[in-house]
């Protein structure tokens, strides 16, 4: 398979069409703006239908719409952007709606700045919207990762029928990278879905999906089974990418272009000695648990560095049950966390445990 040079915003967009997205509907805002203008081209080619809504909470509305009929669709935005689809997002998952979403972040919060930022990692996790209900969402720290991911989370989203985010930063959206884009990863795709709206049609019929249920017990059942839903996902869908990290006394945590930056760091002061690994989730939600919860034996300190004010610190607290101490190391407002500055970091951790 050839290699292409692409910007991350159209990789991910050829991504998607190749996955089997034919109808995507959004609205521009900075910096994920190539997408849409991607799509507004690349989805007549192949016979879909590409739509700019009046604003993200049209489309975030559109997609629930068309998701109902078991296509593949999808939507992109920005941190204020996305805000603005939490209403939606929350009735997706009510409904059991297979919808992509993708969210390149730029910093804030309230409009903030259109650099790059970490700062929507607790609205993807853990805080969406209303009601009771998680998210699938994965975070790339490359762009062939972010086209993995991409194709990835189309089938996630069908296979659970659960709404899916692929959460970039605006580093991932706007550099060029030349990556293997899977062609026809979502070819076989003509079977009818049994559970979506019109199915039955032709006997008689219909399916009604719903996320009103006024009855407390029925609620109840309903949220019950969008629970062990959600288990079955925790089981079986974590994954965590874990560097140099069995004989780390320092782990550094990090997710999306910090974990890649961070890397470079666990290469360079394993080179002078110092026993340092990485923990990277590949889903911060479900977060690996399991994963870092093996660190307990042997990591004497975790650092967690993040391009916000330690949002994921929490998470990696209670995967290693507070048995390793954790401290925190971040830039916001669009400022990236450098590797010198990490190395640094890592280097008083150390003198610290001497």
């Amino acid at each position: 398979m050839e290699r292409t040079l692409m910007k991350g915003t159209e990789a991910i967009a050829e991504a998607a069409v190749q996955a089997g997205c034919k109808y995507f509907f959004g609205y521009p805002i900075t910096p994920q703006n190539e997408i849409p203008e991607y799509m507004s081209k690349r989805l007549f080619e192949v016979g879909g239908t590409y739509l700019q809504a009046e604003s993200e909470v049209s489309a975030s509305n559109m997609i629930l719409g068309a998701a109902s009929t078991g296509e593949r669709v999808m939507t992109s935005s920005s941190s204020p952007g996305v805000s603005l689809m939490a209403e939606a997002m929350s009735y997706m998952a009510g409904q059991e709606m297979p919808v992509v979403v993708v969210n390149v972040m730029r910093a804030g919060p309230g409009l903030g700045g259109i650099l790059p930022s970490q700062g929507d990692y607790n609205q993807a996790a853990h805080g969406m919207a209303h009601g009771d209900f998680r998210i699938i969402v994965l975070a790339p720290s490359s762009l062939q990762e972010a086209v993995n991911m991409v194709q990835k989370s189309f089938d996630l989203a069908q296979t659970y029928r659960n709404p899916v985010i692929v959460l970039c930063d605006g580093v991932i959206g706007q550099i060029m990278e030349a990556v293997e884009i899977p062609e026809g990863h979502g070819k076989n795709l003509s079977k009818p879905v049994e559970w979506a709206c019109g199915y039955m049609k032709e006997r008689g019929k219909r399916n009604i999906l719903r996320s009103l249920f006024l009855d407390p017990e029925t609620l109840e059942n309903h949220n019950r089974k969008l629970e062990a839903k959600w288990n079955v996902i925790a089981e079986k869908e974590t994954d965590c990418e874990k560097y140099k990290a069995d004989d780390a006394e320092v782990v550094i945590s990090a997710f999306g272009t910090v974990g890649r930056i961070a890397r470079s760091v666990v290469d360079n002061l394993r080179s002078e000695g110092y026993k340092v690994g990485l923990m990277r989730p590949l889903l911060v939600n479900p977060f690996p648990y399991k994963d870092f919860a093996t660190l307990v034996p042997t990591c004497k300190h975790i650092l967690d560095v993040e391009m916000n004010w330690g949002q994921m610190k929490k998470d990696v607290e209670a995967a290693v049950k507070y048995q390793i101490p954790v401290s925190f190391y971040g830039r916001t407002g669009g400022m990236c966390p450098s590797v010198l500055e990490i190395e640094e970091e890592c280097r008083k951790i150390f003198a610290e445990l001497k």
